[in-house]
């Protein structure tokens, strides 16, 4: 693999090394500038916007797999290894049981990820991140798999959902949080995880979830990766999905890089954005 891309953002231009890129981010110490957790986000973008295609059955939406890549997969692992907390949703989960998921809970097992897991033992952090599930319906199981290595997992629901299924999800190993009446809420599930002493939480989740902490105010980074690709199908899948943000949400650029190697000699930009307070 050749190591070497380049930065666009900020100048000067100058050829710098994937590997390690986004350690040098250094999210921990920006959480430490802030009273409150530091929540992040990232995603993979064709140039159309989509993140997602038609599954076969025609009824929904399943990763695009024409844009993911292992250049792109070492960066979102960078993120992982540096946060106190990943953020997913009641969904992965259920797509988790059915073994149609892309495997982005169990951080870096792979050996080719050793050094990621070294950096993280260094710091005197535990060998995983633990779990945050936002769900209203509760409509999943909590995999045996996801609760080894002293590993907590946290749910975030309404204090409207049903009594039997908080109780099922207790009995499982799971952390029941009420974050909202009707609708879980950024604020108090941002509330919720500074109080328990988490510093930083990264988002692996979807578009929902991504409107959830964008339009509560709580969203601080986004990264994106832009795939040189052109995809189409409908339904439609982008970064954001739910009603009008209004006021928008301003995001201003924080770095940029062009990989000229990544989908296969095609090329990719690495992104990342700052909410503008």
């Amino acid at each position: 693999m050749n190591d070497k891309i380049l930065q666009l953002y900020p100048a000067p231009s100058r050829e710098v090394s994937l590997r390690g890129l986004y350690l040098e981010h250094n999210l921990r110490a920006r959480a430490e500038a802030l009273d409150r957790v530091f929540v992040c986000a990232n995603f993979v973008s064709s140039l159309d916007g989509r993140i997602a295609v038609p599954d076969p059955s025609g009824k929904g939406v399943t990763l695009a797999e024409a844009i993911t890549n292992p250049r792109d997969w070492r960066l979102f692992q960078e993120l992982a290894v540096q946060t106190d907390i990943l953020i997913t949703s009641g969904r992965y989960l259920r797509q988790y049981a059915t073994g149609v998921k892309q495997e982005i809970l169990k951080i870096y097992d792979d050996p080719q990820f050793e050094d990621l897991r070294n950096w993280r033992l260094s710091r005197g952090l535990s060998s995983q991140p633990d779990l945050a599930v936002i769900s209203s319906r509760l409509d999943f199981d909590v995999p045996p798999t996801l609760l080894g290595d002293d590993r907590s997992l946290l749910i975030f629901t309404t204090k409207s959902a049903d009594a039997d299924q908080i109780q099922r999800l207790q009995d499982q190993g799971a952390k029941i949080l009420f974050a909202g009446e009707e609708r879980v809420d950024g604020q108090e599930l941002c509330a919720h995880l500074t109080e328990l002493g988490y510093r930083t939480a990264y988002s692996g989740a979807g578009p929902k979830v991504l409107h959830l902490l964008a339009s509560s105010g709580v969203l601080d980074r986004l990264y994106l990766t832009f795939a040189n690709r052109l995809l189409g199908g409908a339904p439609y899948a982008s970064i954001l999905e739910g009603p009008l943000l209004d006021p928008p949400i301003d995001l201003q650029l924080n770095t940029l890089y062009f990989d000229p190697y990544g989908i296969e000699g095609l090329g990719q930009l690495f992104a990342s954005y700052d909410r503008v307070e």
